[in-house]
This record gives structure tokens, sequence and C-alpha cells, in this order.
């Protein structure tokens, strides 16, 4: 399957791909470099999304997109928590170019605040959460009302997941069948 990578100009977005530093979960990276690739049906959402975003003066910041497989393999080896993360043995929709990590920033570039940070494994993570700044909710509340209206589907544990309805359909890619070289 070919993948679409999401970087400037064709996609007005910020990319801070949090598997390429040390600055994520496993404390060391997973990726060698910091790429961002999803599937062309993802890819179109995306750009619905990102026109979404821009009317309201909005852009976003993507966390992670494609996630080859043998990296869900080192996340899940890591911290096999099937609330937060895919067991590899059924397939991340990340594998699939058909998920995305992401948030909101202003026009300055600054991040909305979201009441957690990206991959805090935790219930406050949760969306429709009550006990996050009531400013934190809204954000998540706009987060999801762009994100669902471009045609995407949530992640009820993670205010930053958005993938494709029934991501499923598309194969299972390594690193080297999608021809990245992020690993």
């Amino acid at each position: 399957m070919l993948l679409i990578e999401i970087a400037r100009p064709a996609f007005d977005v910020e990319t801070e791909i949090a598997y390429a530093t040390a600055a994520n979960f496993t404390g060391a990276p997973v990726y060698r470099r910091p790429a961002c690739y999803l599937n062309p049906e993802a890819a179109d959402r995306l750009a619905r999304a990102i026109a979404i975003a821009g009317a309201q003066g909005l852009r976003l910041r993507i966390f992670d997109a494609f996630r080859p497989s043998e990296a869900q393999w080192r996340l899940w080896n890591h911290s096999p928590d099937p609330d937060f993360l895919a067991d590899p043995r059924r397939g991340s929709p990340h594998s699939r170019g058909a998920a995305i990590d992401l948030t909101l920033v202003d026009a300055t570039g600054l991040a909305l605040d979201m009441g957690t940070p990206f991959d805090a494994f935790t219930p406050l993570s949760h969306h429709g959460r009550t006990d996050i700044p009531v400013a934190a909710q809204r954000n998540r509340a706009l987060l999801l009302g762009i994100m669902t209206a471009a045609g995407w589907d949530f992640y009820g544990k993670e205010w930053w997941h958005y993938q494709l309805f029934n991501p499923r359909r598309f194969p299972l890619l390594s690193d080297s069948a999608a021809a990245t070289a992020m690993m």
C-alpha cells in the first residue's frame, strides 16, 4: 500500500513525532527518524481536518501517524497495556496508516491545554472527563468536533487518538513493506 507523507507544503501541519525522540513513555527513541505518513484515505480526512481547524484560526500538531509493526512491538514490549496500546498480534490502526495522534495549537504555535500530556496512560486522558480544567474540557471537545466533522472515529481512552472507521480493513505494514525507512 502506498503511504502519503504528511509534510509541508502539501499539509499545513506541525509535526512533533514523539517516538523519534526520547520524549515518549519509553524514554528512548523508537524511530530512527521523524516521519509522518498516512494511507490515502486517512490523508484525505486529515486535509479536511486541517481546513476545519484553519477556519477557526487553529492548526494541528501531529505526534504520531503511521507506526511500523516493528515499532508497535517495541512499545508493547515496554508497556503491554491494552487500554493504551494495541496488542501487536492483532495490530494497531497506526500500523495500517489509518490512525493519527494529534493536538491543536493556536496561531502562535502554543498547544491548547488538553488536561494531560500526549501519551499520559491515565484515566484522565479519557474523553468526557469532567475532573480536568474546564478550558481543557472545551479544547478536547473542539478537537473531537474538528476530527469527527472531518470523518474520523475516536478512541475513548485517548483524547489525542483518531482513526478511520473500520481500520482493520487495511493491511498491517512493516517499515520495509511501507518503504518509510523509519526504523
